[in-house]
Formats: structure tokens, C-alpha cells, sequence
């Protein structure tokens, strides 16, 4: 218990050491992009069924021998994948896909490692509060369940599908989008940097509502990549001929509710939709951002508009192409940028905010 107190020792020292937790978590939060652009590159060369078994600290080690690649390819060659898709697939080319994978699941313990020795060290010298203890716990917690839906999304394919369940690529995904959104907005509460003047409450309304309403988007982008959705419709601004397409089109499936989640056309349309409807609010904000003056909060609002018109742009890009590989790692990469972008400009306003309130108090 001497370790949660608040001694008055303790509370004066930690200050000082907020910009060390910080950067910290700034580590952790790049690991955690790095992770989500790995797991991109996984899903789009079709490797992440490439190793069969989930083994938290045995599968550290790669194989080392020509006799234990020869058992990992035998492994693999059991799966529907490789009987319907990779059926006289050489071991090189299944080393390439293994590797994938590998890297995937490694980045995944060194994100849990980094962050979990650095916490244990701080929470033994006293340098953390209570309330950011309990905060960083829940992260811990996250992270560790994020293993465990990574290997349920594993599993979906290794008996009846030659992929994984596009339900579980989302929720993986976007789990591990919320990581890095609980990651930044941690990391952001321990700036002590206070905007100048003010902002319109209707920025910061469109501020708040960007950062679910993209972890949204993820979500469908994830549904995106399980469908292969992308590998269809590849014209724009219109798509099937139309720039909203017939609903006969869109409701094809029975039950209605269905096509929101299994139908390729449905699926891309939505993700499109809710793509304007970031870009639009990021310049709004932008605009009613620009009026409060110049400051900090400006600057967070242009880099957020920003970040949404390029990541439009690359998305638009990434469909016209077809989906090549530097393409949907690049999408992926702007997607978390974008989002961390985001979560710093909110969690700066509520700070923001919240300052203003005491200094009137």
C-alpha cells in the first residue's frame, strides 16, 4: 500500500519526472503505430495464418534449422489456405509469409516488455500517482487482451476459411487503435502546456466527436481488408456507376443488417462515406479553430485537417491502384497518424478547458 500513498515527498518529486513518463509512453505509443502497420503489411501478403500456433514465449525464437522450418511448413500445409490458395508453395516463399507474421507477434511482446518494465520501475520509485497507476494498469490490462483476440482472430482461419474472420480483424484492429488512443491521451495529461486563448465550444464538440468517429472508420477499414473490399469498385468519386449506389445494390443480403458488415459493395460505400465526413469536420474545426487566434490549439486543428485531406488522398490513391502493398501500408500508417493527431488535440482542449474553469473558480 506505501507505494499507492501520497506522501508529500512523493507528490513534490513527481512533477519532475512527468516528462520521463512521457517520452515513455511516446515510446510505447510508436511501437503501437509500428504494430498497426506490420499487422497492414500481415493482412495484405497473407501471412497471418503462417504460423499455426500461439506460444507466447517459445514462438519468441524463429526456427533455426532446416528441420524445424521443414516442421513449421508441414504445420502450415495442414491449414485451408495453403491446400486452396498456396497448394506448391516453395519453403522460400513460405519463409517470406512466415517472417510476416513473425515480426507481427514479436513487435506485439517488445510492446508489452517496454512497457511493462519501464511501469514496474516507476511505480517502485514512487513516481506515480494513484489515479495514473490505475490508468496505466488498464493499459497493461489492454494490452494483454489484445494478445489474446489476436490469436482468437488466428484461430478463425485454421479450420474452415482460408482467412481470418473479417468480424475479428475489425475488432483486433480497432482494439489496438483504442491502445494508442488511451496511450496518447495519457501522455498528452502530462504536458503542462496551456493554450492561449480561446476556442469555439463548437470546435471543441467536433474535436471530441473526430476521435470515436474515426476509431469508427478503422473499424470499417478493417472490414475493408477482411472482405478484400478494396479489390473491387476501384473508381472514384463514383463506384458501381453511381456515386451512391442503387439500394437494391446495397441491401442485397438478407437480413438487412448484414450487408453493413459482408457486403463488399456496402462495406467500401460506408467506408467512403464516413471518409467525407471526417474531412469535412476536420476543416470545420480548422475554420472555427482559426477564429479563436493563434496558439496551439490552431496549429493541432490544421495539423488534424491536415492529416484527414491525406489520408483521404491516399485512400482514394491506395483504390485507384488497386491495393498494392506500399499503398495499403502507407493508408494504414495515415490512419493511426491521423488518429493520434486527433486524440492530442482533444485531450489538449480538455486540458485547455479545464484550466480555464479553475482560473475562474
Amino acid at each position: 500500500m506505501a507505494a499507492f500513498a501520497d506522501t508529500p515527498a512523493m507528490t513534490a518529486s513527481r512533477p519532475s519526472h512527468s516528462g520521463a513518463i512521457r517520452a515513455w509512453l511516446a515510446m510505447v505509443a510508436v511501437l503501437v503505430i509500428a504494430m498497426v502497420v506490420v499487422g497492414g503489411a500481415t493482412r495484405l501478403t497473407e501471412s497471418g495464418l503462417s504460423i499455426t500456433e500461439w506460444k507466447p514465449i517459445k514462438g519468441t525464437i524463429p526456427p533455426l534449422s532446416a528441420q524445424e522450418w521443414a516442421a513449421e511448413f508441414e504445420k502450415y500445409k495442414q491449414i485451408p489456405q495453403y491446400v486452396k490458395m498456396n497448394l506448391g508453395m516453395s519453403l522460400e516463399e513460405f519463409k517470406f509469409i512466415y517472417w510476416w507474421e513473425w515480426s507481427h507477434r514479436l513487435l506485439g511482446r517488445l510492446i508489452g516488455v517496454v512497457f511493462a518494465l519501464p511501469f514496474l520501475f516507476f511505480w517502485l520509485r514512487g513516481w506515480l500517482t494513484p489515479k495514473l497507476t490505475l490508468k496505466l494498469v488498464g493499459l497493461l490490462a489492454l494490452g494483454g487482451s489484445q494478445g489474446l483476440l489476436g490469436w482468437w482472430m488466428v484461430k478463425s482461419g485454421l479450420a474452415d476459411r482460408t482467412e481470418v474472420s473479417e468480424y475479428r480483424l475489425a475488432m483486433h484492429l480497432t482494439l489496438a487503435c483504442l491502445i494508442l488512443t488511451a496511450i496518447a491521451w495519457v501522455a498528452s495529461s502530462l504536458s503542462e502546456e496551456r493554450d492561449a486563448g480561446s476556442v469555439p465550444g463548437a470546435a471543441r464538440a467536433i474535436a471530441y466527436l473526430l476521435v470515436p468517429l474515426i476509431l469508427v472508420q478503422i473499424f470499417m477499414g478493417g472490414l475493408v481488408a477482411g472482405l478484400r473490399a478494396g479489390l473491387a469498385y476501384n473508381t472514384w468519386p463514383l463506384m458501381d456507376g453511381h456515386f451512391i449506389p442503387t439500394l437494391g445494390n446495397l441491401y442485397i443480403m438478407a437480413p438487412a443488417w448484414v450487408n453493413h458488415f459482408e457486403n463488399t459493395l456496402t462495406v467500401q460505400f460506408q467506408h467512403r462515406m464516413v471518409a467525407y465526413l471526417i474531412v469535412a469536420l476536420a476543416l470545420l474545426q480548422a475554420w472555427l479553430a482559426a477564429r479563436g487566434g493563434r496558439g496551439p490549439a490552431r496549429s493541432r486543428a490544421m495539423l488534424v485537417a491536415a492529416a484527414a485531406l491525406g489520408q483521404a488522398a491516399i485512400g482514394v490513391l491506395t483504390l485507384l491502384l488497386v491495393v498494392p502493398l506500399w499503398a495499403g501500408i502507407l493508408h494504414q500508417l495515415g490512419g493511426v497518424l491521423l488518429l493520434t493527431a486527433a486524440t492530442v488535440n482533444a485531450q489538449r482542449l480538455t486540458a485547455g478547458a479545464s484550466s480555464q474553469l479553475s482560473a475562474r473558480a
